[in-house]
């Protein structure tokens, strides 16, 4: 399983927020909720997205951007607006003089703004979840990307919409589905995109021998794999393999299993209450000491406080009543 099929086959793909941004100007809503990744979709009227380090871009109907968190940036009517709304992490909403809006601009289950029928209307999606497979697949986008009416599905588009619109049974899993074919689908245009550097698990599929070797990998992550059970298993010389996979992923098959893995232990301190050492032996490694000090030291806190500050930071069921991007 590649990395962005494990992104959407994972806990994070339920658990996606949905809801429809209804706004008549000015308005201006910085974005402060450290969220892992956000889809935004103009349905009606305008809109610009301004980045916290980077320059801001208009968006439009038929478009779509994605923001990867945690920076902020704003949503606003114009790209010089000073901020009307800001949103916090776990959700929370209020006007930066500290007045809460949560109840004030609450249209219904799934819609949120300042008008119930407002010039700009946008379709927004958030992935809360900052586990580290997410941060894999992510890293095919940039922190922000606008796609053009040619790169975006209208059909997803307008599914999304109609779900957002229609109560029904089901609705959560249905816009949970909906989003991750949408992110799949922008990710996908991304990476075809004519001068994008791609992430080394989407550079790698262009060979086809280290292509197998990814999806060994990918698959298998906790087999004892050396750089010459890996060539035998794909069917080349031990030089060959280690000369193509770091020719085409950017480092040597070990070194991309060491990433993997600590990703996907990442992905299971956040999602799940295994214990560490369930945790190590899922992964590859033979003793929960051994593990603990190679995640310590690629992400810079033990285990244990990877996963404390990711519950402190997302808790992982927030309140219903706590914001606009409340399921």
């Amino acid at each position: 399983m590649d990395p962005l099929s494990q992104f959407l086959a994972g806990p994070r793909a339920r658990a996606a927020f949905a809801l429809r941004m209804v706004m008549d100007p000015p308005f201006a809503i910085e974005v402060r909720d450290e969220a892992a990744l956000t889809v935004i979709i103009p349905v009606r009227g305008q809109a610009w997205i301004v980045p916290d380090h980077a320059a801001p871009q208009p968006l439009g109907p038929g478009q779509a951007a994605t923001v990867r968190g945690p920076g902020p940036y704003r949503v606003a009517d114009t790209a010089d607006r000073a901020p009307t709304v800001v949103i916090d992490p776990g959700g929370s909403c209020r006007t930066p003089d500290g007045e809460h809006l949560e109840t004030t601009m609450a249209h219904g289950a799934r819609s949120w703004g300042n008008s119930a029928e407002g010039e700009t209307v946008m379709l927004i999606g958030t992935y809360q979840s900052e586990a580290a497979v997410g941060a894999l697949v992510t890293s095919a986008l940039p922190p922000l990307a606008v796609f053009t009416e040619q790169e975006t599905d209208p059909a997803l588009l307008g599914l999304l919409e109609r779900e957002l619109t229609t109560a029904g049974p089901g609705q959560g899993i249905a816009l949970d589905r909906i989003l991750d074919l949408l992110l799949l689908d922008l990710v996908r245009a991304w990476t075809r995109r004519s001068g994008t550097s791609l992430p080394s698990w989407v550079a790698g599929a262009g060979d086809p021998v280290v292509s197998q070797a990814l999806v060994l990998l990918h698959e298998q992550p906790a087999e004892p794999w050396t750089v010459a059970e890996l060539a035998r298993r794909v069917h080349v010389s031990r030089a060959t393999l280690a000369a193509r996979f770091r020719a085409a992923v950017g480092q040597p098959p070990v070194a991309y299993l060491t990433t993997w893995r600590l990703a996907l232990a990442a992905d299971r301190l956040v999602d799940s209450t295994a214990t560490t050492a369930t945790i190590a032996a899922e992964v590859g490694y033979s003793s929960a000491f051994t593990f603990s000090t190679a995640f310590t030291r690629s992400y810079g806190a033990s285990p244990t406080a990877y996963r404390r500050a990711a519950h402190v930071r997302h808790p992982r069921n927030p309140p219903g009543s706590r914001g606009p991007t409340s399921p």
